[in-house]
């Protein structure tokens, strides 16, 4: 196995949602906009210019919640959408916050995430979230995933070099244009994913025979 890094010379950026969060929002939406295939799911959240907006801090929760009822013609109130919204994050997986800070024993870690203000606080709120030393959030940011202009940002904030960036995401299109910046990224889904990776580069011990 590879030498571990020292931390001063490697940072480890974690997406949030799908790799150390669980998030019980997609089957929920589907069934508002009555669809059930994940990628159609996925598509009609992430192409709807209210969510898009909301993401980069451009409208408060009030003003999204109006827009998304009414450009996708949710069949609840503003009000009960923004209360199902929030019910979205469920937890930080099982073993998330043992990995991040296993992590943290030998580089600097952090998030990129795409969130907003309903879902950020509650996630600030996990002990994990105390292990980062960088966390850019799109809503503050003003820039949401894959746009190049974040990485650019997360890049220069840091202070790392792109390839001393480790960045894992659970979406192709967000770790392609990671990559595009010279970032160290890489596909991983929930903590085992995430695990593998960061084992593979010398950071974290690998899981246990038989996990999993």
């Amino acid at each position: 196995m590879a030498l571990a890094p020292h931390r001063g010379n490697r940072v480890v950026l974690f997406d949030l949602g799908g790799v150390l969060f669980e998030l019980g929002g997609v089957a929920d939406f589907g069934r508002m906009i009555g669809e059930s295939r994940p990628e159609r799911i996925w598509h009609a959240w992430n192409s709807n210019a209210w969510v898009r907006a909301f993401e980069r801090g451009e409208c408060d929760r009030s003003r999204f919640a109006e827009g998304l009822v009414e450009s996708l013609r949710l069949p609840l109130d503003p009000e009960a959408f923004l209360e199902r919204f929030a019910s979205w994050v469920i937890g930080p997986f099982a073993g998330a916050e043992e990995l991040v800070r296993e992590a943290a024993r030998e580089a600097s870690v952090g998030c990129v995430s795409n969130t907003n203000d309903v879902h950020w606080p509650i996630q600030s709120a996990a002990p994990l979230v105390g292990a980062f030393s960088h966390v850019f959030l799109s809503h503050r940011l003003g820039l949401v995933k894959p746009d190049p202009a974040l990485f650019e940002r997360v890049m220069e904030e840091s202070g790392h070099a792109p390839e001393a960036i480790l960045f894992l995401d659970d979406i192709d299109s967000n770790v392609a244009a990671a990559r595009a910046a010279g970032i160290d990224a890489h596909l991983a889904v929930g903590v085992e994913g995430a695990r593998d990776v960061l084992a593979k580069r010398g950071i974290v011990a690998p899981r246990k025979s038989g996990a999993g």
